[in-house]
């Protein structure tokens, strides 16, 4: 009995039940982040009229970086996937939009629905590309994974600078968006109709997302990220497994690439430099990795960190020159002292750290049982 047990590989258990088990209570866990997403809905709408419109913008930008960290927590945090990478899967989903729309506009096509019509092939777009990459990163391990990824995210920029005529090299290509409906009113911030559609496109992708990952595809997930060995004799198909794990978080950075060039209107290869790739895992990692909360607080970081970079730069009496380098130069500074520092004091993440007060706050409660 006893060698039998030692024989076992480990983790078969939950690679089995990765596996076998159905979903429990799909119904009732749908419902559920249905009324999450409503909530936040809700609280978007009222914030979008309580705020300024530069905060509007910030709040979209937040929901665009959104899509991206969420998908790089699927792919890293719950499969075990390191990419170096996502910031060209972004541009992907950028000029695919770009394209979109400037072929609509030439051709004198006018009206609201066009503009999910472009961010739809965006996202198939940039799930081509996704597949494509996760077929050779399924093959590699390691560094070598790391190092794959990280060539797309060189290559993909240059790529626009090379093939100047049809990107328009380093000045990029416009965005053409139509106004708010004139039914919102003449005089309807432009910022805060930006703010409704990155947050219901954010919200519709966090939703699919979060009932992924409680269904057995996320399950299965796991059980790859856990120990692939015990996963494969339990027969889960590893590397059909992480092919689907890149194609998924390539969508939602291709959205989030789209809404970014939608809410600046314009995209040019020096948003999407590799700079916003070692960011973006970063982010993730000092959010929660493995969380999608965790991801919200890794968008928001992505969003607040130029603010905060901008703001020393002018506390400090420096050249011209001099305030330029150190603006370009703080933001990644302070994302790296900030990862040092989560990672000592808190391995799990801003996440992980608020699930542990929690915790303890409910222990503390009076009358609840030690």
């Amino acid at each position: 009995m006893s060698a039998t047990r030692a024989a076992t590989p480990p983790r078969q258990h939950s690679a089995d039940e990765a596996r076998q088990a159905g979903p429990p209570h799909r119904g009732g866990t749908l419902l559920r982040h249905l009324a999450v997403v409503a909530v936040a809905g809700l609280l978007v709408f009222g914030l979008s009229y309580a705020v300024e419109p530069f905060r509007n913008f910030q709040l979209a930008t937040v929901a665009a970086y959104l899509c991206a960290t969420a998908g790089l927590t699927v792919l890293t945090g719950l499969n075990g996937q390191l990419s170096l990478g996502h910031g060209a899967l972004m541009a992907t989903g950028a000029y695919t939009v770009a394209f979109g729309q400037n072929a609509f506009a030439d051709r004198g096509f006018t009206g609201h629905w066009l503009l999910p019509i472009s961010l739809a092939a965006a996202v198939l777009t940039t799930v081509v590309v996704g597949a494509v990459v996760g077929v050779a990163a399924a093959r590699l391990r390691g560094p070598y994974l790391a190092g794959v990824t990280l060539a797309v995210a060189v290559v993909v920029p240059a790529l626009t600078v090379t093939f100047d005529g049809v990107f328009n090299g380093e000045q990029g290509l416009s965005v053409p968006v139509e106004p708010p409906p004139l039914a919102l009113g003449a005089y309807f911030p432009y910022e805060r109709w930006q703010l409704w559609i990155a947050a219901g496109a954010t919200l519709l992708a966090l939703l699919l997302l979060a009932n992924l990952v409680r269904s057995r595809y996320g399950r299965t997930f796991r059980a790859v990220r856990d120990d692939e060995v015990a996963a494969r004799l339990a027969g889960i198909h590893v590397a059909r497994t992480q092919v689907l794990a890149f194609v998924v978080s390539a969508a939602t950075a291709g959205l989030g690439g789209a809404l970014l060039a939608v809410l600046a209107q314009s995209v040019s290869p020096g948003a999407f430099s590799l700079t916003l790739s070692l960011f973006l895992l970063m982010a993730v990692v000092i959010g929660g990795l493995g969380r999608l909360a965790g991801a919200v607080w890794g968008a928001v970081l992505l969003v607040a960190l130029p603010d905060l970079s901008h703001s020393v730069t002018e506390l400090l009496t420096l050249s011209p020159a001099a305030a330029q380098r150190l603006e370009g130069n703080l933001p990644l500074a302070i994302f790296g002292v900030t990862l040092i520092v989560v990672m000592i004091a808190a391995p799990g993440g801003v996440q992980g750290l608020l699930s542990r007060l929690g915790r303890a706050l409910l222990a503390r409660r009076p009358g609840r049982r030690s």
